[in-house]
């Protein structure tokens, strides 16, 4: 069964059922992405409207049937594309069903050294296929490993903590102990990552959460940059902040700070040039566009997400801890994950780097930017047989 859709679907019956906890997880990433929630963040801005007692639409008895309708149609469209999306790094995974069905006791020790090494082939790289494999060899010596299912069982729940690991990956203004407007979120990477992509497909994410969103144009050298940006902007139904080509990005970012709080914007996006994590000059730089950002707001950046090419495999790990040393990164974005065989690498990069994965791209489409869901992703890596 999909895990996102397990148990028979409320149209076909009168009453509600309980919940999984993976449906619980979908429903809820669901109804923030849904945008139905926005007449709840209408009344909060607007004391007045809560103090009247008007009631969310969604309360009512009809609304609430068509709410779960929506929101399991939402989850079947996430999962599909998910595992679309995973498809070709799903193939490298396949030694995991391959061993487990040769599995025996009497062989154990020597399977255990093929599924390390197939991990490793895999991409997660040799620190995490070890801390894998142990894992289940530790299970194996508890009397715990009796055939090949409990084995393709422990490589999942072992995988899935070292995900877990790198901590929360609920996006700052999505929390809901979310304070402060606006919320801020700078992103950075080196060139051709997809952040200027990356930004727009976000922006388009809290429009149909009902949030009203700024986009800021830090890359001031590349023309195209803001050109992409400003169409980015049209497109998600969000305000642009200045564009100053060829002034400093510190200035430009301060500027779309005070214009986001004097506009009453929700959410920032600032964007950034890219840059070689080996420049020192560019990265003192960022530096300088993160003290910027704290300046204007008062604090730091709610958010400093880095975006990271997933075709790139393990190089990744380089990159990244140059950027969390340089600018203190909250958490990553990896992009192109339906292009590559690599994705193994994802496991490995939080296992590096003990940094959360917030968002994965998973297609081109301006809905595949998707939150990431460790147990999602790893049951999309190895699905169970009886998955649909």
């Amino acid at each position: 069964m999909n895990p996102f859709l397990s148990g028979p679907n409320p149209r076909d019956e009168g009453a509600p059922r309980p919940l999984h906890d993976m449906d619980a997880r979908v429903m809820a990433s669901s109804w923030r992405l849904s945008g139905l929630s926005c007449a709840m963040r209408a009344s909060r801005r607007d004391p007045g409207r809560r103090a009247s007692g008007l009631v969310c639409a969604s309360a009512q008895p009809d609304a609430m049937r068509r709410l779960g309708t929506v929101l399991r149609e939402k989850a079947k469209a996430d999962w599909k594309r998910l595992t679309e999306g995973t498809e070709r790094s799903r193939a490298t995974f396949s030694v995991v069903d391959e061993l487990a069905a040769l599995w025996t006791l009497d062989e154990s020790e020597e399977l255990l050294e093929e599924l390390e090494d197939g991990l490793l082939a895999a991409d997660l790289g040799p620190d995490t296929s070890r801390k894998v494999a142990d894992a289940v060899r530790e299970g194996v010596k508890r009397g715990e490993m009796r055939d090949g299912n409990a084995i393709r069982d422990a490589v999942k729940a072992s995988l899935v903590r070292v995900l877990e690991g790198g901590g929360d990956a609920t996006l700052a203004w999505e929390a809901e102990e979310a304070i402060g407007r606006p919320m801020v979120g700078m992103i950075v990477g080196v060139n051709g990552g997809g952040k200027t992509t990356t930004i727009g497909k976000m922006a388009h994410r809290c429009h149909l959460q009902g949030r009203h969103v700024m986009l800021a144009a830090g890359d001031t050298f590349r023309a195209a940059a803001a050109e992409q940006l400003q169409a980015w902007a049209h497109r998600t139904q969000a305000k642009m902040g200045p564009v100053r080509m060829q002034a400093k990005p510190s200035g430009v970012l301060y500027a779309s700070v005070q214009a986001a709080q004097e506009q009453g914007v929700d959410v920032l996006l600032a964007d950034t040039s890219g840059r070689l994590h080996t420049n020192t000059d560019l990265m003192q730089e960022l530096q300088g566009c993160k003290k910027s950002l704290t300046k204007a707001l008062g604090r730091e950046p709610d958010e400093v997400l880095l975006v990271l090419d997933g075709t790139t495999g393990l190089n990744m790990v380089g990159q990244a801890k140059e950027f969390a040393q340089a600018v203190g990164v909250t958490g990553l974005v990896l992009t192109k994950l339906d292009g590559t065989s690599k994705g193994g690498a994802v496991v490995g990069v939080v296992n590096a780097l003990k940094l959360p994965v917030k968002l994965i791209g998973v297609g081109e489409g301006i809905d595949d930017l998707q939150p990431f869901d460790p147990q999602a992703f790893v049951d999309a890596l190895l699905p169970d047989k009886t998955s649909k």
